[in-house]
């Protein structure tokens, strides 16, 4: 497994505040995604070698909900031949999280959504993360995955790198549309998927979604049918992401936010 960068645990709420997205949890529709990216300076992403910095980030990252990127908001099929009318599926509006870092994984910078409403839930002995993913896209061992932030049963503060997307040993294929998508799942309570397993009874301060592999490291094939990609391609599009129990489908924002007339603060 590479070494993931260190990013720092406040570049969620600090770069790129989204506005809130939609949520799918069937239980209060308090979950959400909020897209951001992080761009750092020179040692902010901690050592490549002792003494070594991560050199500075560039503005090579996207996270984006756009819309026809995913899978069906409704939880339908993503195609259907039996949905002839186009009134149900094909009409959804497949919104899906593009997460791309276009360039080398030492930059430091990183794409990612701050997953909200999530403060003070408990971690059971059966807790998971993941999300649906489309193949062909990077899955590597150090992202997408979920950094963890929690509170410890017996007190004290702890956190967790949960994922990356290859570290699930047992992907299927996502149904709703098993031939293009592959779904992931990681137990909180397995060390071979959380680093460290984070202690049941422990409560959630923040979870976050990380994508900062990029254009350099290769994907292989997987069990789910993805056949990855060996060239290495720096970009992911998530959906449906799962979190302890419960989906977030769909979402809104862009980050980094296109200024006037479509330009970035020229």
């Amino acid at each position: 497994m590479l070494k993931p960068l260190v990013i720092p645990l406040f570049v969620a709420a600090a770069f790129g505040s989204a506005p809130a997205a939609l949520a799918d949890d069937n239980d209060n529709r308090s979950l959400r995604a909020d897209p951001f990216v992080f761009v750092g300076a020179r040692g902010d992403c901690g050592e490549l070698a002792v003494g070594i910095p991560y050199p500075a980030g560039s503005n090579i990252v996207t996270s984006a909900w756009l819309r026809g990127m995913g899978l069906p908001d409704n939880g339908g099929p993503n195609t259907s031949a039996a949905d002839l009318d186009s009134n149900t599926n094909k009409r959804d509006p497949h919104r899906g999280l593009l997460l791309s870092k276009n360039g080398p994984t030492a930059d430091c910078s990183a794409a990612g959504a701050r997953i909200g409403g999530v403060r003070g839930m408990e971690v059971t002995p059966d807790f998971a993360l993941g999300y649906d993913y489309r193949n062909g896209g990077h899955c590597g061992a150090g992202a997408p995955r979920f950094n963890v932030s929690y509170m410890l049963p017996g007190g004290g503060e702890g956190s967790s790198f949960v994922g990356g997307c290859a570290n699930d040993s047992t992907p299927t294929p996502a149904p709703q549309d098993p031939l293009q998508w592959s779904r992931v799942r990681f137990e909180t309570s397995n060390p071979a998927e959380s680093f460290p397993v984070i202690p049941a009874g422990s409560r959630i301060q923040s979870i976050t979604l990380i994508f900062d592999e990029g254009t350099d490291v290769p994907t292989g094939a997987r069990p789910s049918g993805d056949l990855g990609n060996p060239a290495g391609i720096g970009l992911s599009v998530v959906d449906n992401i799962f979190i302890g129990g419960r989906f977030i489908r769909r979402g809104a924002g862009v980050e980094p936010r296109p200024g006037n007339n479509g330009h970035d603060d020229d």
